[in-house]
Parts: structure tokens; C-alpha cells; sequence
């Protein structure tokens, strides 16, 4: 079969797509992947084939030109309606509503370059399936255009999907001249462009790819799920030589992500004080700095190795602790090893993880707010010295390898393919 990726131009995002796309491939399918012309550089050092559609458009680098004290707030994450899955107390009528009108505005900004483009490949090439992530919505335009089933691909918590759900059970709680709907009217309007009319499917797929084990997702109730194992993709890595032996003290690991310096306005965490912090403990530190980050610092104690960048899934299976941000791809790859986590979180999903690790016993959090160096300290000691962690962490890796992989997981594709596709 054909199997059509689309992605918006976001390096955080595409990794996730990788694995599945390759064992797709290996399985004898066609693929290709479309996104920006930005973007083709990014898909094909992957290996795979790029389709580059439309015009490039960064909304990071157009806030740095307008404000850029605007990338402080856009760190925020993406306006309401998400918050509310998160948080009940948001789950209303007027606060769903009025994010529903933000988020499709931001909807249409990201996906318009490439809409049109996209829907002209997917009839020319007439994909089989279409898989998109949860901001690139014009796949699911394509999809409904050409007739295609379609699916999400998840690289988080599906705040989306759980928001939606919120939201459809108010909308139908209010009275017919109010129940507005901004995404369906934007989606609906281009479905009945390409001879189609809106259907639910659209915002949330046919189905959707899940790689999260289920004690660490949120679930919208009425959607299919179907579930993979999240496997580690890096781009372009090597292992240093000094990761070949064993340590002879305990390693503790801190990574940021690359978010926080490539799209936003640095670290939301004094990485002087947290390295300070552990600075006399037994422990080997070895800290991915971005070099902007390194910059900041003023001594580098001698526990400590600080480099731009390690591959974690080399990393991660070395160290007795991992200290991160709680990005879906960082702790994914932490948690297919059965390392403890200790989670410094502080926006749109990552608390809601944070939180999620720290229920089943995996690890620990912080909100950055409060992540002093001596926090730090306190929680990496009882991570080390509590054998409950390691063990729950052990736990949460069986729970993954349970998961089908990859290429396990394509004889479910082909069927569920085959049951949504309307040619």
C-alpha cells in the first residue's frame, strides 16, 4: 500500500514518525513524507523520501522578528483549549469555546501554505493512508479529499483528543444557536471545497497511533488507540568512546531537550545551581548543554561532563538516574531502559507526565518554578538511594516491551487501512 506523512517543519515532532515510516518501508510499502521545502533536508537525512509542498514558514522566527519577547509567551504552549484536559475546572462551556477559536486560528496559519499542495499529491499519488501529526491538520484534509484512511500520530499526551472530547459534550449541551463549532467550520469548509462534507474523523483521525504505554496517557473515550512501542530516533549520532565502559560510580544524566534553545529563549532551570548542587556527591553528572547554555555557566565542577550532545538511547541505559524535562521523547527513551526519572517540567504536556511518572513510582517531579539546585539534590539522592524507583521504572520498561514494535505493529495498519479507506 501507499502510506502518505505529513508534518509540519517541527525537528521535535519527526522523530516520532521515523521508526514506523522505516518498518513501513522494510515491509515492501511505499512511503513518503510531506512537509515545508524548509523541511526536505530534515526527511531525507533520514532516509526517507520528502515531499516538499507550498511555502516555508517558521512561526518562531516570524515572532522573533515581530516581538521577540513574544517567544517567552508562545513557551506557554499552545492556547486553550488543551489546558483543559489537564485541568476540570477549565472544561467549560465559554473557555473551550473561546481556545477552539485561538487554536483554529493557529491551525490555519500553520497548515495554509501546504493545504493545497497536499491535496494535489495525495489525488496524483493516491495514498492508501494518510498519518499526521496533531498540528498538521492538512493531512487529514488530504485524506478526506482522496478518500484515504487517516490516522494521528501521537509524539505526546493526547490533550487534543481528551479536549475535544470536553468539548463535543458541552457543544451539545447548548442551545442550537450556540453551538459553535471554529475547528469544524475551518475543516468543513475545506472538505466541502474537495467534494466532501466535515466529519469527527478529521480532528482526530480514523484512529489513532499511540506510542505511549497506557499508565502514561490520557485517553478521550470513544477513540480507537492503537499502540506501538516508541523507538528512539536521533538523526545523525555517534557514541563516544568514553560511553564503551561501565561507569565506576553511579551516572546521573540532564538533559533539557533542544526546544528550549532552538525554538524558545533558553532553560527555564539554573543549571549552575543544579550542577553546583550535586557537585559533592559520588556520582559522574554528564549534562547535554546546548552551547549557548555553556556560555551562562561560570565553573564546571569536576563530577561533571557537559557535552552539546550524546544520543540518549546510548546514554540512558548507563545511568542509575536521568534528570529532564519531561519531554514526551526524552522520557519515552528513558523509560525503555527502567531508569528512574526526575521530571523538572513546565509547560503544555510535560506536567501532566511528570505527574503520570511519578504516580506509578518511576521517578519524581519538579515544576521549574520550584527546581533549586538543593531540590534537585534532595530528589536525585532519594532516586538513588530508594531501590522502589528502579524497580517501579522496571515496571514501566516491561510494560513497553509488552507493545508491539514497529514492524510488529504494520499487520495492524494494513487491516485497519483496509476497513477505513473509501477506494
Amino acid at each position: 500500500m501507499r502510506v502518505l506523512f505529513t508534518i509540519n517543519p517541527e525537528k521535535s515532532f519527526f522523530p516520532y514518525m521515523v521508526p514506523l515510516a522505516w518498518a513501513l518501508r522494510t515491509a515492501g510499502h511505499e512511503v513518503r513524507v510531506a512537509s515545508q521545502p524548509g523541511f526536505a533536508d530534515v526527511i531525507t537525512q533520514a532516509g526517507l523520501t520528502a515531499v516538499p509542498l507550498g511555502r516555508d514558514r517558521d512561526p518562531f522566527r516570524l515572532l522573533r522578528m515581530a516581538d521577540p519577547s513574544l517567544i517567552a509567551e508562545a513557551r506557554q504552549g499552545m492556547p486553550a483549549p488543551w489546558d483543559a484536559a489537564e485541568d476540570p475546572e477549565k472544561a467549560t462551556w465559554d473557555h473551550l469555546l473561546e481556545g477552539y477559536g485561538l487554536a483554529t486560528a493557529t491551525f490555519q496559519e500553520e497548515n495554509f501554505p501546504i493545504v493545497a499542495g497536499l491535496v494535489e499529491f495525495a489525488r496524483h499519488w493516491e495514498p492508501d493512508l494518510v498519518i499526521w501529526e496533531p498540528f498538521s491538520c492538512a493531512g487529514a484534509i488530504a485524506a478526506k479529499a482522496c478518500g484515504a484512511a487517516h490516522a494521528r500520530i501521537m509524539w505526546g499526551i493526547d490533550v487534543f483528543g481528551v479536549a475535544r472530547e470536553h468539548f463535543l459534550r458541552l457543544k451539545a449541551q447548548q442551545p442550537a444557536d450556540r453551538q459553535a463549532d471554529p475547528l469544524a467550520d475551518w475543516l468543513g469548509a475545506y472538505a466541502r471545497k474537495y467534494g466532501g462534507e466535515f466529519t469527527e474523523d478529521m480532528v482526530t483521525g480514523h484512529f489513532t497511533v499511540d506510542q505511549f504505554p497506557r499508565s502514561l496517557q490520557l485517553e478521550a473515550v470513544g477513540l480507537d488507540y492503537e499502540r506501538m512501542q516508541y523507538i528512539p530516533y536521533n538523526g545523525s549520532a555517534t557514541v563516544p568512546k568514553w560511553l564503551w565502559q561501565t561507569p565506576d560510580r553511579p551516572r546521573v544524566a540532564l538533559t533539557m531537550g533542544f526546544s528550549a534553545t532552538r525554538a524558545f529563549d533558553g532553560y527555564t532551570i539554573n543549571t549552575q545551581d543544579v550542577l553546583d548542587s550535586l557537585a559533592d556527591l559520588d556520582i559522574e553528572v554528564v549534562a547535554t548543554i546546548a552551547d549557548s547554555e555553556k556560555e551562562k555557566l561560570h565553573r564546571i565542577p569536576d563530577n561533571a561532563r557537559l557535552l552539546p550532545f550524546v544520543p540518549l538511547h546510548a546514554l540512558a541505559p548507563t545511568c542509575s538516574a536521568v534528570i529532564h524535562h519531561a519531554g514526551p521523547g526524552t522520557l519515552a527513551t528513558v523509560a525503555r531502559y527502567g531508569v528512574p526519572h526526575l521530571s523538572l517540567h513546565y509547560h503544555f504536556d510535560q506536567p501532566l507526565f511528570a505527574r503520570k511518572l511519578t504516580e506509578h513510582g518511576a521517578g519524581l517531579d519538579l515544576h521549574t518554578g520550584v527546581a533549586t539546585g538543593q531540590a534537585v539534590r534532595d530528589q536525585v539522592v532519594r532516586l538513588l538511594e530508594e531501590p522502589a524507583f528502579a524497580l517501579r521504572a522496571s515496571d514501566l520498561r516491561d510494560e513497553i516491551d509488552a507493545l508491539p514494535t514497529p514492524n510488529q505493529f504494520v499487520p495492524r495498519l494494513e487491516e485497519l487501512t483496509a476497513c477505513h479507506r473509501l477506494r
